[in-house]
């Protein structure tokens, strides 16, 4: 009886051995087909865009505004199944508009969160700044609003394989000032007020003084200040006695506007211009009346009938208008970035970039967009003229170079 007992129990280990054996090699491929899905990535997997802009400081009114703008932009595009049947992702930093914070940003979006493209910078300071990182990297950008030629190019003309922008550049804008100052405000002498310690506020009234003369103008006066300082009465004094038609001053809002008290102060009547800088409520806030009446050129308007929908939109969502122009430049950027990954049918930053260089009438939130693959820049980019007028900023035209 025992000698039975004995053959049971070996034959009932046997099996039970052989079941724990079983199971174990189940749960290993089972582990294995787990491992080979986990390497590969799931058409659920999300899209990551990074955003990098000033989402605080005195910048701030702009990129909180366009990072709205792409959210919102975002949330349709998902909802409407995303791209190629991927969700996109918006990684979003605040560079405080300096360049330092700026690259630091750029390779935390890079390297961290392993974003395949980044939409800013706004300013052409701190898209310089991280173009290096992009570059390096292999990584897109695409600036909304830097307008400095040297964002997409090098100095020695080559263009920046990585860098991209939907703005027109400050060559263009210059050009816009100093033609409409001369063929609608029928100005034969002008005079510039400028910031020589910004590279904006330089360039800026470079291509003016340029294309004004070549319209047939006079500059009669070009007086410049340092960065930081406050009283340009000195400097004002002496473009008076020059009495030119129209003062141009392609300087940031703040300077734009304490500039413009001062001038009206010192007795000066001349139309008072400025560049794009000047599309933020604070220029009439801290002007008052004495803005009142001036003209500016900017990308875009609230009143452009190209983007009224996206205006009603976002206002039926934030309770706010979108602060111009940088939230249409960005989503501007967001399409001409989808069309770059379902035209490259990637998101390899090199692809990308190859496909972002070859656009080619894309319909965006503006118009239509054509990248020069020479530079990197809008081909055609129409500028947009604004007034300030009862304390407020009035479309006045959309205006092409001629």
């Amino acid at each position: 009886m025992k000698k039975k007992i004995s053959h049971i129990s070996l034959l009932l280990l046997v099996v039970f051995t052989l079941s724990i054996f079983l199971t174990a090699c189940g749960g290993q491929q089972q582990g294995d087909a787990g491992k080979t899905d986990e390497s590969q990535p799931s058409e659920q997997e999300p899209i990551k865009i990074g955003h990098e802009v000033a989402l605080t400081g005195d910048a701030s009114m702009w990129g909180q505004s366009e990072k709205n703008a792409l959210e919102m932009e975002i949330e349709k595009i998902n909802a409407a199944g995303g791209v190629d049947g991927r969700p996109l992702k918006l990684i979003a930093y605040d560079n405080r508009a300096d360049s330092i914070e700026a690259v630091n940003v750029a390779k935390r979006l890079i390297e961290q969160d392993k974003v395949v493209a980044i939409i800013g910078p706004a300013q052409s300071g701190v898209a310089n700044a991280i173009s290096s990182v992009t570059e390096d990297k292999k990584v897109p950008f695409i600036g909304t609003t830097p307008t400095n030629p040297l964002v997409t190019v090098n100095e020695d003309g080559t263009v920046k394989k990585y860098a991209f922008r939907t703005c027109f550049i400050d060559p263009f804008q210059g050009t816009v000032a100093a033609q409409f100052a001369y063929d609608k405000l029928n100005a034969k002498t002008a005079a510039i007020l400028y910031d020589v310690g910004s590279d904006y506020s330089a360039w800026l009234s470079k291509y003016f003084e340029e294309a004004f003369a070549e319209k047939g103008g006079k500059l009669v006066a070009k007086e410049a200040f340092r960065t930081g300082e406050l009283d340009y009465r000195a400097m004002l004094g002496k473009i008076k006695q020059q009495n030119p038609d129209v003062l141009f001053i392609p300087t940031a809002q703040k300077e734009a506007a304490l500039a413009a008290k001062q001038a009206r102060d010192l007795g000066i009547t001349s139309s008072l211009m400025g560049g794009d800088n000047w599309g933020s409520p604070d220029i009439i806030s801290l002007g008052g009346s004495a803005v009142e009446g001036a003209y500016f050129v900017n990308l875009a308007s609230l009143e452009d009938p190209e983007i009224q929908d996206f205006v009603k939109e976002y206002k039926e969502k934030y309770n706010a208008e979108p602060v111009m122009p940088n939230p249409v430049m960005a989503i501007d950027a967001l399409y001409m970035l989808i069309d770059a990954i379902e035209r490259a049918g990637s998101t390899d930053g090199t692809a990308l970039a190859e496909a972002m260089e070859n656009t080619k009438d894309l319909k965006v939130l503006t118009g239509l967009l054509t990248i020069d693959p020479e530079t990197h820049n809008p081909l055609n980019k129409p500028a947009v003229i604004q007034q300030i007028k009862d304390g407020d900023f009035v479309y006045v035209e959309t205006y092409v170079t001629k």
